[in-house]
């Protein structure tokens, strides 16, 4: 079974009834960037490029974009591939401070390439701000498809890494805010607390690949 039926059946088996008055929204649509903005506003010109299959590729300096939608409560799904020695991530609930755009982030890394980091920078991580639980992650090797799944609701936020949760922490209350005050982010007030922002490709130098990016909103609260 290829990734993309896996991805099709996951979606299915893994959604509550209810939910599916909210239909997922392909961002990679038409094999077009018409989702996708840099941030300040102007259309992605450069660097990213759709290849065949629908397949999504930083191949060169292209900076960081941004969804033009923003969300609060979501569920995103997508697929990965890192180059060897590759850094990336993808990054959500992203909005300006002090003129910088910044948001909570999944990492996407090639974690054999970098054997003194701790597993708070490592692939699936919360970056720089929660580890994921289980000691080894199922990852496959580095240039091979990996898919993965973020869910935020209720300011709680998952991620998975091929099925297999790694995250599991809410986005406010004060084990969110020793995160943050133990992170590069301390000086950020209120960082990851907003409940609304983009969705954000990042470009840190290296190649990636991403395809089957689908998003759904959800219906859901904020911490008070």
């Amino acid at each position: 079974m290829n990734c993309f039926r896996c991805l099709c059946l996951l979606l299915l088996a893994s959604a509550p009834a209810a939910a599916f008055a909210q239909p997922f929204h392909n961002l990679l649509a038409d094999r077009s960037l018409g989702d996708w903005m840099k941030t300040n506003g102007d259309p992605v010109t450069a660097g990213w490029v759709i290849e065949d299959g629908g397949v999504l590729h930083l191949a060169g300096r292209g900076g960081n974009i941004i969804t033009r939608r923003q969300y609060g409560d979501f569920e995103l799904w997508f697929e990965f591939r890192i180059a060897p020695k590759g850094n990336n991530g993808l990054k959500y609930r992203v909005r300006a401070y002090d003129r910088q755009w910044l948001g909570i982030e999944y990492q996407i890394l090639d974690d054999d390439a970098f054997p003194r980091l701790t597993r708070d920078h490592l692939t699936g991580s919360l970056y720089d701000l929660a580890a994921p639980k289980p000691d080894v992650t199922r990852l496959n090797p580095v240039g091979e498809w990996n898919l993965g799944k973020i869910q935020i609701r209720n300011q709680r936020v998952r991620h998975w890494v091929n099925g297999q949760l790694l995250i599991d922490e809410p986005l406010c209350g004060p084990g969110w805010k020793d995160r943050v005050a133990a992170s590069k982010f301390s000086k950020r007030e209120e960082f990851g607390e907003n409940v609304l922002g983009h969705i954000m490709l990042t470009d840190h130098g290296g190649e990636v690949w991403y395809r089957n990016v689908f998003i759904r909103s959800l219906d859901g609260c904020s911490c008070r």
